[in-house]
């Protein structure tokens, strides 16, 4: 069964979601920071292939992007980094990039690659959902592969529901910048897109990303949805850091104190 499956079926509430970038801060750190993550306490992990024309990132995401791309990344390394990851570790992993670069390396010989080295599921936020629906979901699902997409407060309720429909990973609820940090709280508009889209009683399960950044910010998200993603956050972690290991122990604990409490 597949990985991301099996980790909803077993656990319906507080999932943890890390995303990192491959080859940040380091060409090399991507086997260990997926091994190290998943020794941590977090539940799946995105792992972001950095592309030159990332137009859906934020400025973290796309500075490690360059970064990543300067020190040498490319998907046939990133590949062989998750191969090599595989042979310690089951976590849940998910790719996260532009289909313009799975269309550049060839889609059939991207997802069988993906298969091959035990990628679980993408997230492409630029491919249009009837493109997916009609040219690419069943040579996906073929490939033993997930796909989760993505809707924001803005998404008509008909979309989410076909954004629902053909995802089945999990549905990303981008929350904009809405929940910001421990104090803040969230705004009345976001709390009122949470409650929105619960009442929908959708399919998928849902996790909330964009703005997560510390066990505040995390145990909100998850009254709404089945858990959160956390990406700048950890990215400018790892920025600042000297010991990636530790600091990925540390991030872990500091989102989810019970991971410290319980071993």
């Amino acid at each position: 069964m597949n990985r991301i499956d099996q980790l909803f079926q077993a656990k319906k509430a507080d999932i943890l979601n890390i995303y990192f970038t491959a080859g940040f801060p380091k060409l090399q750190n991507t086997t260990l920071l997926i091994e190290t993550l998943a020794q941590a306490g977090a539940d799946m992990v995105e792992i972001g292939m950095p592309y030159s024309d990332p137009l859906a990132d934020g400025e973290t995401i796309q500075q490690s992007g360059m970064i990543a791309l300067q020190n040498g990344m490319t998907l046939d390394l990133l590949f062989e980094q998750v191969q090599l990851a595989r042979q310690k570790t089951q976590i849940p992993l998910i790719l996260m990039g532009y289909f313009n670069q799975v269309m550049q390396y060839g889609e059939e010989k991207f997802l069988k690659k993906c298969q091959d080295v035990g990628i679980d599921g993408l997230i492409l936020p630029d491919l249009p959902l009837n493109v997916y629906e009609n040219a690419y979901q069943k040579m996906i699902q073929a490939h033993d592969l997930r796909m989760t997409f993505l809707i924001t407060p803005q998404t008509e309720p008909a979309r989410v529901r076909k954004a629902d429909a053909l995802s089945d990973g999990f549905l990303y609820m981008v929350s904009s910048a809405a929940i910001t940090g421990a104090k803040s709280g969230i705004s009345a508009t976001q709390l009122d897109y949470f409650q929105r889209i619960q009442k929908m009683k959708l399919k998928q399960p849902r996790l909330i990303g964009f703005g997560i950044s510390n066990r505040a910010t995390f145990e909100t998200a998850c009254g709404y949805a089945n858990g959160a993603i956390i990406g700048s956050a950890f990215i400018k972690a790892l920025a600042k850091s000297v010991d990636i290991v530790k600091t990925t122990h540390e991030f872990v604990a500091m989102v989810r104190p019970e991971v410290l409490m319980h071993g």
